[in-house]
């Protein structure tokens, strides 16, 4: 609650506001001492994006840290963190940023976008990220060992505002694939999936050009920290011929990662803010 008043209506009031604003500037807050480690924002983006095995847009880190007694735990969710220098934008090889960009105008605006269709999956962005916020779709489905391949998996998704039918070799499958931070809910004026789903109320999100969003207020009553990397996974399987060279990829790189590493500002200059226990 917030002033008597659940966050959750309040960060839908102020979406509403800003996307009737020719350029909003999206940000997301997620406040570390109500994180319990859930996942409820992780499973909630997974059923949102129909995303297959292998594609993670929202893990949540687990730390411990101490001696017992004196033992402590840090949860982190960590979604694309939308960067206003991204480092995966300059490497992708596709022309005049028609496969990914930083979009400046719009609902969109503040968001780093893909155009799967334009995507041709060198993968050059997925190792670029510090975050390992993205990974190449392999085409893979939950159900492949199974006697049947079951309906729901094949389900289009409505990433970006668009229908993307689940068909072998066609996109977005080879893709680079990551948070968007859920434009096509914004721009029906809905809460992002992770924010809506946390029982915790551990997320705020808004317009921070607006003095008077909650995120704006409770990043003014809060010191922040932002991320400037995050740890690999450790590799215990090296990649096998037989794997899609998206799996190698990601064991390369330690995809979704393992750890966070936080810092007062980072190179990146993330749109993803942290309050610390």
């Amino acid at each position: 609650m917030y002033n008597g008043k659940d966050e959750l209506t309040i960060i839908q009031e102020d979406i509403q506001r800003a996307i009737q604003k020719p350029a909003p500037q999206w940000a997301m807050l997620i406040d570390l001492r109500r994180c319990t480690s859930c996942k409820a924002c992780t499973a909630g983006c997974i059923a949102e994006q129909k995303s297959p095995p292998g594609i993670i847009y929202r893990p949540v880190y687990e730390e411990e840290t101490g001696t017992f007694p004196k033992v402590t735990r840090r949860f982190t969710p960590r979604p694309c963190q939308q960067c206003d220098n991204p480092p995966c934008v300059p490497v992708c090889p596709v022309p005049d940023g028609k496969a990914t960009w930083k979009s400046t105008k719009g609902v969109s605006n503040g968001i780093v976008m893909i155009n799967y269709t334009e995507c041709i999956g060198c993968g050059n962005c997925v190792t670029a990220c510090p975050y390992k916020a993205r990974n190449l779709d392999a085409g893979a489905l939950y159900t492949d060992s199974t006697p049947a391949v079951q309906a729901y998996e094949t389900l289009p998704a409505w990433e970006y505002g668009k229908k993307w039918p689940r068909v072998k070799d066609e996109r977005p499958v080879g893709a680079a694939r990551k948070c968007h931070f859920c434009v096509h809910r914004l721009k029906a004026g809905m809460v992002p999936m992770c924010v809506s789903t946390c029982i915790c109320r551990a997320n705020y999100f808004g317009d921070l050009s607006d003095p008077e969003s909650l995120i704006a207020k409770v990043m003014k009553e809060n010191k922040t920290r932002v991320l400037t990397s995050v740890k690999s996974q450790p590799v215990k399987d090296k990649p096998s011929a037989k794997e899609s060279d998206a799996v190698a990829l990601a064991k390369k790189i330690g995809y979704p990662g393992a750890g966070p590493v936080f810092g007062d500002k980072a190179a990146t200059k993330p749109r993803v803010y942290y309050i610390l226990p």
